[in-house]
């Protein structure tokens, strides 16, 4: 058996509070957008199956229950209820959340007091660009605010995170934008702001002015904590993660990776190159359902296992929490122990690398306490 500590769940969000009906669970469940095909659900899905495989029992019902059952299991016990069992039976001890959108999910501290455990906010810094806009009238005062927020922010926050807009459309300048191209950049973005609203959807900062999302990484940057980058379901521009990569490898910030199934291969390539640079294994492992196991054992290969952090990725249900914790854990058992009884690992190397995975490295890199 592979024993672990409580895990640090090193990124994730909170939790939708209100009862929630069929149709509102199953977008959250899904893969987000778009719709299940007809006469199906996305209880069709190798997170739906795995939902069912672990979440029933924490409800007082068998596993493999149907979706019929649990769903009116859910209704009965209530939201509150469901989600205060659902999360103490994830086996997490420790959330870093993202409070930027969506809207209405439970913040950091009430995640923590239903799930009985800790919590520490990641600040989004889009949002906080947003907010800062809202609040500044110039252009000059816009930056200078914005660098007050950010510096400030880290002050509390464990980490900041870019996660939307996807990463590729923000540049991974080698260095800083220039302070013309930044006020420039940031007033075409204050402009497209004021305009009236359009069918082209919500402004963002690296939308009108693509410039202002690489200063904001570089003003992250500099704050020291932690930047999480998420480098999505599709890769940033070629060459341009190894240079960014390279090029903050002197600041002692650490960079942690948010990579989607399949770019997870050269993001843990990364990891193996250069000190700063660590991997999320939540985004790829998320949604592979039984298969969890071949992909942890790949990125076993191709990172130093000091780099490699669990997270669980979930949004809007605690069942994604619990989904994620328990395929993690049986992964790890999977691996480490068939490497085990193979005689490659001892005992005492599986269950001290399975804590660097579901704890160690986390509090390492965010400065957690035990």
């Amino acid at each position: 058996m592979i024993e672990t500590p409580p895990l640090v769940d090193q990124y994730c969000q909170g939790v939708r509070r209100e009862e929630l009906g069929l149709g509102t669970f199953e977008a959250l469940l899904g893969p987000g957008g778009g719709a299940p095909a007809a006469g199906t659900t996305f209880f069709d899905t190798q997170t739906g199956f795995a939902l069912r495989r672990w979440c029933p029992p924490l409800l007082g019902l068998a596993p493999h229950s149907p979706p019929a059952h649990y769903l009116a299991r859910r209704r009965e016990l209530g939201a509150l209820e469901t989600e205060r069992r659902l999360l103490r039976g994830s086996g997490t001890g420790t959330y870093l959340v993202d409070t930027g959108p969506p809207l209405g999910l439970t913040p950091p501290g009430e995640l923590a007091a239903t799930a009985d455990a800790r919590a520490r906010e990641i600040v989004r810094l889009e949002q906080l660009a947003e907010q800062t806009a809202d609040t500044s009238g110039s252009v000059e005062s816009f930056l200078r605010h914005l660098a007050e927020s950010v510096h400030g922010a880290a002050a509390t926050a464990v980490a900041f995170a870019s996660v939307t807009p996807p990463l590729r459309r923000v540049p991974l300048l080698p260095e800083p934008p220039s302070p013309v191209e930044v006020r420039a950049a940031a007033g075409a973005w204050l402009a497209a702001r004021q305009r009236p609203p359009s069918s082209a959807g919500p402004v963002d900062p690296a939308g009108p002015s693509p410039l202002l999302g690489a200063h904001l990484l570089w003003l992250a940057l500099s704050s020291g904590r932690p930047l999480q980058l998420r480098t999505g379901e599709s890769p940033p521009e070629p060459g341009a993660l190894a240079a960014f990569a390279a090029a903050t490898a002197g600041l002692g910030t650490p960079l942690v990776l948010l990579p989607g199934y399949p770019y997870h291969r050269p993001a843990a390539r990364l990891a193996g190159l250069h000190a700063h640079v660590h991997v999320d294994l939540g985004p790829a492992l998320s949604g592979t359902g039984a298969r969890a196991a071949g992909l942890l054992a790949e990125f076993l290969e191709l990172a130093p296992f000091g780099k490699l952090l669990y997270s669980s990725g979930a949004r809007g249900l605690p069942e994604l929490h619990v989904v994620a914790a328990r395929q993690f854990r049986e992964a790890l058992r999977r691996v480490l122990g068939a490497w085990v009884v193979e005689g490659a690992w001892s005992a005492r190397d599986g269950e001290r690398v399975a804590g660097l995975l579901g704890a160690g490295n986390a509090r390492r890199v965010y400065g957690l306490e035990e």
